[in-house]
């Protein structure tokens, strides 16, 4: 890709205790539409960076592509699924149980690992009952049954299916590259949180593949129409992509779907937007994901994605609350004044 100028002022995230600003974190970003141009930018937009869990709805295309969902009559609850990043509530975890018997495996051949769930009560819930947690409590849980879901129906080992010599992520490499227009073979690799290759792309390149996501016209049809049934899962079951309480799950529920959010660790957020045709990829600087959420949401507001009835239902987002231990309100996470000019 060719290099860009960047802006000299990227965004910045303020953290407020009182009237104090205590701490900043800073973050670029940039906007394009499916054809490569750029609408906006802010900061270093060529930097490399791991989308890790943003692109999870590309890495879900496979599962559509090679014909599997339709082997295993997978609805819009199990596609979403296989999108999300999800806190592990009641309804996330049976639906990946049920999924996996489905296919005829168990927890014990998803190679995610374990760890207790992201939403607070569910933790509270398995820790009260004495319970330990597994695989399926794993917020990449769903993602990784869709990849053993492709690979059971193209006949290929499920046992290791998480090495970047595996069909199955040779499959989700293949893609990355063609939607993002990115040559994969010259960018760093290295191991996300649950296992699975992770591929460091320009900031560019991920803004574009969510671009070419929201409009997909240019993709060949078969592409095309895989995008299409993947955004619309996302668009019927938000609480798949996310959960209670989570700003993915919120931006989608609440724009009924002009939005498809999803969030990445360190301080990564991916966007497509289809009813603009525009793609928008975040990089908050210190990997903060307090200030991802805050980021996004401004240069949403920026984009006239999120108007001012769609901002009043996600004020607690818009600006993040801060709490104290006693629940107690003393201060918030804002956008620095002025930040877009």
């Amino acid at each position: 890709m060719a290099k860009h100028q960047t802006s000299t002022a990227p965004i910045a995230v303020e953290v407020m205790r009182g009237a104090l600003v205590e701490s900043r974190h800073r973050a670029s970003a940039v906007v394009v539409d499916a054809k490569g141009k750029i609408h906006r930018q802010w900061g270093d937009i060529d930097q490399a960076v791991y989308p890790r869990s943003a692109i999870k709805s590309l890495q879900a295309l496979p599962l559509i592509e090679t014909g599997a969902a339709d082997a295993y009559d997978l609805g819009d609850k199990q596609i979403a699924l296989a999108c999300a990043s999800h806190g592990a509530e009641g309804f996330h975890t049976g639906t990946i149980d049920a999924w996996l018997a489905r296919i005829g495996l168990a927890e014990a051949d998803l190679e995610c690992g374990a760890h207790l769930p992201i939403h607070a009560a569910s933790m509270e819930s398995l820790l009260r009952d004495g319970r330990s947690a597994d695989q399926t409590h794993n917020n990449c849980s769903g993602k990784h049954l869709g990849f053993l879901t492709t690979a059971r129906h193209l006949g290929e080992p499920t046992e290791g299916y998480i090495r970047a010599d595996h069909p199955v992520q040779r499959r989700v490499t293949a893609v990355l590259g063609e939607m993002s227009g990115v040559d994969m073979s010259r960018v760093g690799q290295a191991v996300d949180g649950c296992g699975i290759p992770t591929l460091a792309v320009p900031l560019i390149g991920l803004a574009t593949a969510m671009a070419r996501f929201a409009d997909p016209s240019g993709l060949v049809a078969e592409r095309a129409a895989a995008v299409k049934r993947i955004a619309a899962a996302i668009a019927a079951r938000p609480e798949m992509v996310a959960g209670t309480g989570r700003f993915c799950s919120a931006l989608i529920e609440h724009s009924n779907g002009s939005i498809l959010a999803k969030t990445g660790a360190e301080g990564v957020y991916a966007v497509a937007l289809p009813e603009l045709g525009l793609g928008v990829a975040v990089k908050v600087e210190d990997g903060a994901g307090r200030a991802s959420q805050v980021a996004v949401a401004a240069v949403l507001r920026t984009l006239g994605a999120i108007d001012e009835a769609l901002e009043h239902r996600l004020a607690d987002f818009m600006v993040a609350p801060l709490h104290n231990r006693a629940g107690r309100r003393v201060g918030e996470l804002r956008p620095e004044r002025d930040w877009a000019q």
